[in-house]
């Protein structure tokens, strides 16, 4: 089983569930503060860059759902959750242009009701894959029930802080929450936001990126169609990038000298460059863009969507001049087991620093420094493989009906 690497998939699988429904209209599914209220404070966690959050649907629940402004209506993708939330009258669609089956099916619920603490939803529908298609469960290490998108956002004004891992929600027009951030104008498309930033290349050329601004993305940036036009940097690596319909996203990661946005001028920033994606995919991408911005590079700053404005205010937080690290292990890996507690190995990158001590794909990693993986998170995990380096780590491995212990040394590769 290969696992999404980073979540650049989920634009993918939207504009293909959307391509077989009747059009939404956009103004009738929409949050808003409870009564008279101001505000509301939402806590949320980050994990492996993606922001989780807690809600509850016709009065079940708590759920986990990724906050993901690259999604286009609401998506659960548990499918037992078709029993759990006792849902009435669905009914069922085919996934545009992708095969025969039910994996490639999905439920369309009438309105919702979504609990989420001091917001109201209105005429919130949403829909449900008959197939677990991406496991985000065990890429994440915790259960997540689905995505929540441009409903969230499209009503109110919504400050994520990373710091604090809180979120506020305000009325579009409260101008307190937009005293110290730096406005930036976005575009609303096809119900996802757009920016345009500058690029600085590694040989020296700049140019100017629309980019689609993406909470369901974990890595900073993503660059489309670039290698034809600028090549790759001389450091890069092979890498599995995500996951689309057709299945996995390959390319390269590496590095650009710079990116602007705003007055905001980010350097030597890890960018992921996919192949060309595959004809489905290019199929449903109605808005042309140039890559996206993800939340690997969001978190370093105090975020603020203004939907109706067409505004994102960005202020700096104490990570915005940190450096940009990535894995220095070549392992990708998932959770697996009830507790998601098990740590498989999915994907040994070729010539990595995994790949010459002889780790293999099934593996399962049950201690790292003499510390049982399953009292660690994967986020905790991800740290440790990007720590330093030239770091050694000792890491103990089921392989084969038995345990080996071997000396992982990172390297940095890019």
């Amino acid at each position: 089983m290969k696992l999404p690497h980073r979540l650049i998939f989920t634009n993918v699988l939207v504009l293909v569930i959307l391509a077989g429904l009747p059009l939404f209209n956009a103004q009738a599914q929409y949050f808003d503060l409870k009564g008279k209220s101001r505000s509301a404070s939402i806590p949320f966690r980050l994990i492996r860059n993606l922001v989780v959050i807690k809600l509850k649907i016709n009065d079940r629940g708590p759920f986990s759902f990724i906050l993901d402004t690259g999604v286009g209506t609401m998506v659960i993708t548990d499918p037992k959750m078709v029993d759990s939330i006792n849902i009435q009258n669905k009914h069922t669609i085919k996934l545009a242009g992708l095969g025969d089956g039910d994996e490639f099916e999905a439920y369309i619920t009438p309105p919702l009701k979504i609990d989420i603490p001091g917001l109201q939803s209105y005429d919130v529908a949403g829909t449900i894959l008959k197939t677990e298609h991406f496991n985000l469960s065990g890429y994440v290490g915790i259960p997540i029930h689905g995505l929540l998108g441009y409903e969230f956002f499209n009503n109110l004004a919504v400050k994520l802080n990373f710091a604090d891992s809180t979120i506020t929600v305000y009325r579009p027009g409260d101008k307190r929450m937009y005293r110290k951030g730096t406005r930036i104008p976005i575009t609303i498309e096809n119900r996802k936001p757009y920016l345009q930033a500058l690029v600085l290349f590694p040989n020296g050329t700049i140019q100017q990126n629309k980019l689609v601004i993406d909470l369901g993305a974990g890595h900073p940036v993503s660059l489309e169609n670039m290698i034809k036009k600028h090549g790759l940097p001389q450091k890069f690596v092979k890498a599995n990038l995500g996951v689309g319909l057709a299945g996995p996203i390959y390319g390269f990661l590496s590095r650009i000298d710079e990116i602007a946005i705003g007055k905001f001028k980010i350097k030597d920033v890890i960018t992921s460059f996919p192949n060309d994606y595959d004809s489905t995919t290019l199929k449903y991408m109605t808005t042309k863009r140039d890559g996206n911005l993800g939340t690997g590079l969001l978190k370093r700053f105090i975020v603020t969507f203004n939907y109706q404005q067409q505004l994102l205010y960005l202020a700096t937080n104490t990570s915005l001049s940190e450096p940009f690290e990535y894995d220095m292990s070549g392992i990708e890996y998932y959770g697996s087991g009830e507790d998601f507690k098990h740590i498989i190995v999915s994907r040994i990158e070729p010539g990595s620093p995994a790949d010459e001590i002889g780790l293999e794909p099934g593996d399962e990693i049950t201690a790292i420094n003499f510390r049982p993986v399953a009292e660690m998170s994967l986020e905790q995990i991800d740290n440790l493989f990007r720590s330093k380096n030239g770091r050694n780590l000792l890491i103990e491995v089921f392989h084969d009906g038995k345990y080996d212990r071997v000396i992982l040394t990172l390297k940095r590769r890019i």
